[in-house]
């Protein structure tokens, strides 16, 4: 076990890991997507209170969900580089943020689409909202700081600083509908006790939440395809990958 993960540090390794696996994800990820968006916004029932505009929930809450864990796939790359200074786990980080960043703002605009006519305002200053948007800033401070060096190491070692020290927020975003009065709801899925939502919802959710996850899978990937492209250009192993 541990050889294969020590071959995720090798960037010739990773390299033809990652070009298989976009090729196979791909297609999987498009199909999820078109068939759970499908399910959810035309097939899925209206709610009974809110009717029709709760169906945004089936792209508010996948991207919800993966915006967080993949702060923690970039934290978790953040540790390994501090601690075992692995250069693919620079790449790692480098290539989560900007896919973070933009599964939080598709978070907090679709957010703010069901707010309009579920709290008659396109945004509160919610608990919940407010730890989001720390979030968002989070990714872009990472994308930042990586911008902001000429020493790629440096830049490599604040960004995993930045990112270890932000984890703190997830779990406030987690909880911060049970620890302070909130306007947005509890969570709807649980894994504990009876989920919240009616079957006839709840399965195209959740194939929503499975496509939204290849579809991070899937970006990273490219993502850090194309640093590696960048970084390791006028080598030899890369130019005879590419033939």
């Amino acid at each position: 076990m541990w050889a294969f993960i020590h071959k995720f540090g090798s960037p010739p390794w990773f390299f033809r890991f990652a070009s298989t696996a976009v090729r196979w994800l791909l297609p999987v990820v498009i199909g999820a997507l078109v068939f759970g968006a499908v399910w959810g916004l035309l097939y899925a029932p209206p709610d009974f209170r809110q009717g029709n505009s709760y169906r945004i929930i089936f792209i508010h809450v996948p991207s919800a969900v993966v915006a967080l864990a993949g702060y923690y796939v970039m934290a978790s790359a953040g540790l390994v580089s501090l601690v075992w200074k692995i250069k693919m786990a620079d790449t790692a980080m480098r290539a989560v943020a900007p896919v973070g960043a933009a599964l939080t703002f598709v978070a907090l605009v679709t957010g703010a689409i069901w707010g309009k006519p579920t709290w008659g305002a396109w945004w509160v200053w919610d608990a919940r909202i407010t730890s989001m948007l720390i979030l968002f800033f989070l990714y872009l401070g990472v994308i930042a700081l990586f911008e902001a060096y000429d020493n790629k190491a440096a830049a490599a070692k604040a960004c995993a600083v930045l990112s270890l020290v932000g984890t703190v927020n997830i779990p406030i975003i987690y909880k911060s509908v049970d620890w302070w009065y909130s306007l947005h709801q509890p969570a709807s899925i649980k894994f504990t006790g009876e989920t919240a939502i009616d079957a006839s919802m709840l399965y195209p959710l959740l194939v929503m939440i499975a496509a939204f996850y290849g579809l991070f899978a899937l970006l990273v990937l490219v993502n850090m395809r194309t640093e590696l492209l960048a970084t390791y250009r006028q080598s030899a192993w890369l130019r005879s990958e590419l033939g």
